[in-house]
């Protein structure tokens, strides 16, 4: 977003969504959460199997949630840090920097540490080049490393975003609100669709026995259904930005989204999966905003969160391999709960040493390099003396975009 983006009171809108930042390392902590339960469903038999059921009981629908919040903050921070100058070609250059080579490094890391063994050629290719999405399988959605499907997910929505922002901004501002609900309803159609409209099959899935791997595959891995839930982010971000968004607050929105996540335990899987959780996640996301823009408290905009936020990519992708690698390391063995509980702190631990190391490593200094190509005209001097008098938050705002 451009350093003299006007608010809809008229001040100078913020460059950088702080609480935001920090918001998404939370997201990505319970999808943390979630892996650690998956364990026991893909070959790590950490846990006893009870524990391992009671364990993933409790936790059986936080990794949707903090997925599909990921999709619709994705959806609003682009939107909230576009540019009327930029173009399609840049921006698609610099959703590939900061997405690919981590992938494909946490791919490498995944194949050495735990992977190869039983990967075929296919579902490393698959993986590999971001296709992984498209097949009504899990060995296939899930393969190499589990946590990268919904980065092919979001591909997807960073090659359409262009067009999806171009047709939002036609919309009149006095119709966004509806435009909100009109998707958010497509949102919560999606499963009843699939469950309603697509054969169930005979193969159902491990953790949730009563759920059609086909079903849920159309209604949470295809990426096409998914589009809804970026577009609604974009729907969202541009009705805070012209003032027509109806803000709770902090507080209440998180209230809401907690109630939410509850009520997943009395909905079927396909629907607590995203249906549920999805429109509070979205009024979340926006008071955040919100808080940020006219500078008030929040909770997750102190350095250490924002720092994790930075992260949480790097986070994101790596943590399972950690959880995978730590098991094999300590000698591959069931362990109590208690035992357990110190496993997983001390999987936290190196997950977020490994990310700061990928951050610092890879991510940032690439997308500090290459993400806005060079003025052939202009000295290099030139163009570096420029870059530092650029204020941090535009930077750090652009390396986020």
């Amino acid at each position: 977003m451009s350093a003299n983006a006007i608010s809809a009171t008229g001040r100078s809108r913020v460059t950088r969504l702080n609480t935001l930042t920090g918001l998404r390392f939370a997201a990505a902590f319970v999808v943390f959460l979630y892996h650690a339960a998956l364990l026991g469903y893909m070959g790590v038999p950490w846990l006893s199997p009870e524990n391992v059921h009671d364990y993933y009981r409790s936790v059986h629908h936080v990794g949707a949630l903090g997925v599909s919040f990921f999709f619709v903050l994705s959806g609003f921070v682009l939107t909230w840090s576009s540019r009327e100058t930029d173009t399609a070609p840049r921006f698609w250059r610099r959703r590939f920097l900061k997405i690919v080579p981590n992938y494909l490094v946490v791919w490498v890391l995944a194949m050495v540490v735990f992977a190869a063994p039983f990967t075929d050629v296919k579902i490393g290719l698959l993986n590999f080049f971001m296709l992984q999405v498209y097949y009504p399988d899990f060995s296939i959605n899930f393969g190499v490393n589990p946590a990268g499907w919904s980065l092919a997910v979001e591909a997807i929505f960073y090659l359409l975003f262009p067009l999806l922002l171009r047709l939002i901004k036609k919309i009149p501002a006095n119709r966004v609100n509806l435009w909100v609900a009109i998707v958010g309803l497509g949102i919560i159609a999606t499963p009843f669709l699939s469950t309603h409209l697509v054969p169930a099959g005979s193969v159902f899935m491990p953790m949730e026995p009563e759920t059609s791997v086909n079903q849920y595959f159309f209604s949470y891995i295809l990426p096409f259904p998914r589009v809804l839930d970026f577009a609604l982010g974009i729907l969202v971000a541009r009705s805070v930005m012209s003032g027509r968004w109806r803000n709770i607050g902090m507080i209440w929105a998180g209230a809401l989204l907690i109630a939410s996540y509850a009520l997943g335990y009395f909905t079927p899987y396909i629907y607590s999966s995203r249906a549920v959780c999805v429109i509070p996640a979205a009024v979340l996301i926006a008071a955040g905003a919100i808080a940020d823009d006219e500078g008030r408290f929040t909770v997750f905009r102190n350095k250490v969160m924002v720092w994790l936020g930075d992260i949480s990519f790097a986070f994101y992708l790596v943590h399972y391999t950690v959880l995978q690698g730590v098991w094999k390391l300590l000698g591959s063995k069931t362990y109590t709960a208690p035992q357990a509980t110190a496993m997983m702190l001390l999987c936290l631990g190196v997950s977020i040493l490994a990310s700061w190391a990928l951050y610092d490593l890879i991510e940032r200094p690439i997308t500090q390099r290459w993400s806005n190509p060079r003025k052939r005209s202009a000295p290099v001097q030139q163009e570096s003396a420029l870059a530092e008098a650029r204020p941090l938050a535009a930077r750090r705002a652009d390396e986020e975009r």
